[in-house]
């Protein structure tokens, strides 16, 4: 008798440590903007460019669900989940708060990808975890979460605007320049992430922070 319920404990046990490593195996991969034709190919919207790059090079097609778009793909064992909140940026922190939930999303496991003014055009900066920095779709998420610690990518899309015109900058179009050097930049920040899955955080900083990916 005590032998079958040693075994039952033993199978208990085991069923949570599956469920322990299928959580820990699983990635929320963020990415900001803002919804509607007019914000597509605008600079505030990298990280929906992002987020379409790497559904592309796995093959898969978003869905609209509750607050986002979303879609995922299996990574070598992994589960990643890929997120563009339909919230708007100001409020990003909505849809990203319960498809953590939702999902059971460790926050060393969740990665938002947004535009920053404060780097070059294309470099990247990963870190886990700082400020909002300014920006109100970083400040929405840390206000939802109750914390400034999870990882963050910020995409560089520098900042040649005069005084005053942040917003229209990050609003407006790119360049041509910038246009043709796009498609490599997001290709790069889909690889970043794919490693940032495989590999974890402090390899894809060290392998990816600063550098500037080629042009064509």
């Amino acid at each position: 008798m005590f032998s079958f319920f040693k075994k039952l404990i033993f199978k208990d046990r085991l069923r949570k440590e599956i469920k322990e490593e299928d959580i820990m195996k699983k990635y929320l991969i963020v990415g900001l903007g803002n919804i509607g034709a007019e914000y597509t190919e605008t600079r505030h919207n990298i990280g929906f460019k992002v987020m379409d790059t790497l559904a592309k090079k796995n093959a898969v097609t978003f869905t609209t669900q509750k607050l986002g778009d979303l879609t995922s793909f299996n990574l070598k064992g992994r589960k990643v989940i890929l997120l563009k909140p339909n919230t708007y940026m100001n409020l990003s922190g909505k849809a990203v708060l319960y498809w953590m939930q939702k999902e059971k999303i460790n926050p060393e496991n969740l990665l938002i990808v947004t535009d920053d003014i404060h780097i070059d055009f294309g470099a990247f900066r990963i870190k886990p975890k700082g400020s909002a920095g300014g920006h109100n779709g970083l400040k929405d998420i840390q206000e939802k979460l109750n914390s400034s610690t999870y990882p963050r990518f910020r995409f560089g899309v520098g900042n040649t605007f005069g005084k005053g015109r942040q917003v229209d900058y990050v609003l407006g179009k790119w360049s041509d320049k910038e246009q043709n050097d796009l498609s490599i930049r997001n290709q790069e920040a889909a690889d970043a992430i794919e490693n940032f899955v495989l590999a974890g955080l402090a390899k894809t900083m060290n392998t990816f922070n600063g550098k500037m990916p080629k042009s064509e």
